[in-house]
């Protein structure tokens, strides 16, 4: 599918912006970031199939982050309860399991 993604913006008129993909990354002690979703959220079909990623990795007690740069170099996290408070610009989601204890 990336192939496929890459060739169609190889075609595009210069000038023209595409969407860049939102992907869903997972949190794995020993393994770091993983890849558990990529789609197009302008696309339906993409869409929906995020939707319903995001809402079954909150449902297995996952927490959501979307990673945050402000123009002075500082980097922080914005948590996200729901798919419709990620920013339709996000270029990925983090998920991490809660801290145990507490």
């Amino acid at each position: 599918m990336n192939s496929l993604r890459h060739a169609e913006r190889a075609r595009a008129p210069r000038g023209v912006w595409h969407n860049q993909p939102v992907r869903f990354l997972r949190m794995k002690p020993g393994h770091g970031e993983v890849l558990i979703a990529e789609g197009d959220v302008e696309l339906a079909q993409d869409e929906a199939r995020l939707v319903a990623e995001f809402r079954r990795q909150l449902d297995a007690g996952l927490w959501a982050a979307v990673p945050v740069s402000h123009g002075d170099g500082r980097r922080e996290a914005k948590m996200v309860r729901t798919f419709e408070d990620v920013p339709r610009d996000a270029d990925r989601v983090i998920f991490f399991p809660r801290a145990a204890g507490g």
